[in-house]
């Protein structure tokens, strides 16, 4: 199947390697995810994250989720690298602010379908004008996960929803089963999640529970 008949779901998950967590534990809690209903998923492996900050090792690893992903015909990006995503088989690749632009990554891998970080309105202005596949807003709360950034806030989401996108867009960022409803109803109709999948005692309930709160929404 091509990376563009992959459809993009609503529930979108950020999977992210542990330090103290094997291979093995870490490619269980991925697969959990899926089968709990995930049904969007990136690989997200940053320069201090072991092993996997250099691209041999960072390939492997992704070969191994995209399998998982594309198992469930659920699509699958790798954070940031291009060359990772090219080697690995991904469907696309996601962009940060500060990564390489679009327009760059669009002549290196005409294949790959760009997801784009924003965290500004001027973000979210720009990511239509260049049209990825998705944009992510956030984050809407303060999470460990993107230390020293100061949160966007609901009133960000609210801001690109009242812009009434083209392409899907995710509400990013803090974002579990105690907040989602908020983030719901300040006009989200997809959400990206970390820590409240991977690292729940139960990573398929979890992710169960999250995907119905979202479908409400959609539906």
């Amino acid at each position: 199947m091509t990376p563009s008949a992959r459809a993009l779901g609503y529930l979108y998950l950020v999977a992210t390697p542990r330090l103290r967590q094997t291979e093995t534990e870490f490619l269980l809690r991925v697969q959990d995810a899926l089968d709990g209903g995930v049904d969007t998923l990136q690989l997200r492996c940053k320069g201090d994250a072991g092993p996997y900050g250099e691209a041999r090792p960072y390939i492997a690893l992704a070969e191994r989720v995209r399998d998982l992903a594309h198992a469930r015909n659920v699509p699958f990006f790798v954070n940031d690298r291009v060359d990772v995503a090219l080697a690995a088989g991904a469907d696309g690749v996601h962009l940060g602010q500060n990564d390489l632009p679009v327009g760059w990554a669009r002549q290196i891998a005409p294949g790959l379908r760009l997801g784009r970080s924003t965290h500004r309105p001027e973000d979210a202005e720009r990511a239509l004008a260049e049209a990825p596949a998705y944009f992510a807003t956030g984050p809407v709360y303060a999470t460990p996960t993107k230390p020293g950034r100061a949160p966007a806030g609901l009133d960000y989401v609210r801001f690109v929803a009242a812009l009434r996108p083209a392409l899907p867009w995710y509400a990013i960022g803090g974002i579990d089963l105690t907040n989602v409803q908020e983030v719901l109803d300040a006009g989200a109709e997809r959400v990206a999640v970390v820590r409240a999948v991977l690292d729940a005692p139960d990573v398929a309930a979890a992710a169960n529970a999250l995907l119905q709160k979202v479908r409400q929404r959609a539906d």
